[in-house]
């Protein structure tokens, strides 16, 4: 008898389909079925102790489920879920059940594809144009992206988002956060409006989207509205330190609604305002210098080199310097928290780079895109993102932050004792 391997058989190729891509396609199935009959079979090992009052194994591979159509990047790929029975349902005990990670019960699009749809509504791409957009990669029938079908998916967006606006943050803590107003190219509405952000690091290190709304960037009313309803929801405990560039909006904001935080002004954004003010033959040493300062191993080395930052460019170029030593504590506030995210502390990197994508992805829009279209594509956007975010760096050090511990130059006090003893 033929063993069912759940592996599709190759397939001939069709008008639109050429032999490259289908032996693409066919390697793919194959590695999909492999990949499914492994994760069943790892769930039935781990299992393999568990036994009915007869002797017999209680958890059994149970063949197939029927075959269905993923949509991937590649195109539609047959697939066939192997099924796990436990056999002891029915004898009062609780029912042991399998679920894939690699292809969960009623998925129908690769993770992938769901990232890449909003990014098509960004440019513009009608519903009704959806099928013709994505014909030549997955298939000219692709039967779950028909108009209905987009059209339905954008109103699960939309409720998904409505969902996430009013999550109960009671149990959340950030450690820190990092804030910016983000401008896209996309033309929403005809005022100088941006997407407000705030991702916050938990106590384990994971970077979590916490707030995002369109507003103004500049306006200290806006960021006030984010911080707010983030409290409302029932964020209690302020975090322990903020980062941001000098939008003095949202510092004003972030002082009424949680005021204590220490502030980290972005060292990128900073020395990019210190070179604006400076002629541009002059700029790459001056950036040099300016890395002197706030890549010091300690805070004192830190303070020397901006003091001789002072004197040696003072005389000629006042403002430069200004614009530098106006901000010379929240420069350097890092210092004061684990060496090991001095990396995370110093820029607005956690935001910039997820919006790097964001912001390509938009740039070349054509369509006039309105207020909520813009926000619901742009949340979407970054929520695909957010499932590649890197934790941060010596995770076992928050705890220490947000029990109070001081760091002196990065080094937790307990830490500086113990060397001492």
């Amino acid at each position: 008898m033929k063993e069912d391997t759940g592996i599709v058989p190759l397939r001939q190729p069709n008008s639109v389909d050429d032999p490259l891509t289908e032996i693409a396609r066919e390697g793919a199935r194959r590695m999909l079925a492999a990949a499914l009959r492994a994760e069943a079979d790892a769930f039935v090992e781990e299992l393999v102790e568990e036994r009915l009052p007869d002797g017999r194994q209680r958890v059994v591979r149970h063949g197939y489920g029927p075959e269905r159509e993923v949509q991937t990047g590649i195109g539609g790929l047959e697939v066939r879920r192997p099924k796990v029975r436990d056999r002891a349902v029915g004898a009062g005990t609780g029912k042991i059940r399998f679920t894939s990670s690699i292809l969960p019960r009623w998925a129908r699009r690769s993770r992938s594809l769901d990232a890449l749809l909003p990014v098509l509504y960004l440019r513009g791409i009608s519903t009704g144009d959806f099928q013709d957009a994505l014909g030549a990669i997955l298939g000219a029938d692709a039967p779950n992206l028909s108009p209905g079908v987009i059209s339905r998916l954008t109103g699960e967006w939309e409720a998904d988002y409505a969902r996430w606006q009013r999550r109960d943050l009671s149990a959340r803590r950030y450690a820190y956060i990092w804030a910016d107003g983000v401008y896209l190219q996309a033309r929403m509405e005809p005022q100088a409006e941006c997407m407000l952000v705030v991702i916050g690091a938990t106590p384990e290190g994971k970077k979590e989207l916490v707030g995002f709304q369109v507003g103004m960037r500049e306006s200290a009313q806006s960021w006030r509205e984010l911080l707010v309803d983030v409290k409302a929801r029932g964020l209690a405990s302020a975090p322990e330190i903020a980062v941001g560039d000098g939008a003095l909006g949202f510092w004003k904001a972030l002082d009424e609604v949680f005021p204590g935080v220490r502030h980290q002004r972005c060292w990128v954004h900073k020395t990019s305002n210190v070179l604006n003010k400076l002629p541009k033959s002059m700029q790459p040493g001056v950036k040099s210098d300016l890395r002197e300062i706030w890549q010091a191993e300690t805070r004192s080395v830190a303070e020397t080199a901006m003091d001789v930052f002072t004197e040696k460019y003072g005389a000629k170029y006042g403002k430069a310097v200004a614009c530098l030593t106006k901000d010379r504590e929240a420069l350097l506030a890092f210092y004061d928290f684990p060496a090991e995210h001095w990396d995370h502390l110093r820029t607005g990197n956690p935001i910039e780079s997820v919006f790097a994508t964001v912001r390509h992805r938009t740039v070349r829009t054509k369509g006039a895109l309105s207020q909520r279209t813009a926000k619901l594509m742009v949340y979407k956007l970054i929520q695909a993102a957010s499932k590649g975010w890197r934790r941060l760096k010596a995770a076992n050090q928050l705890p220490l932050v947000i029990e109070g511990i001081k760091f002196t130059d990065g080094v937790a006090a307990t830490d500086a004792k113990n060397r001492a003893a």
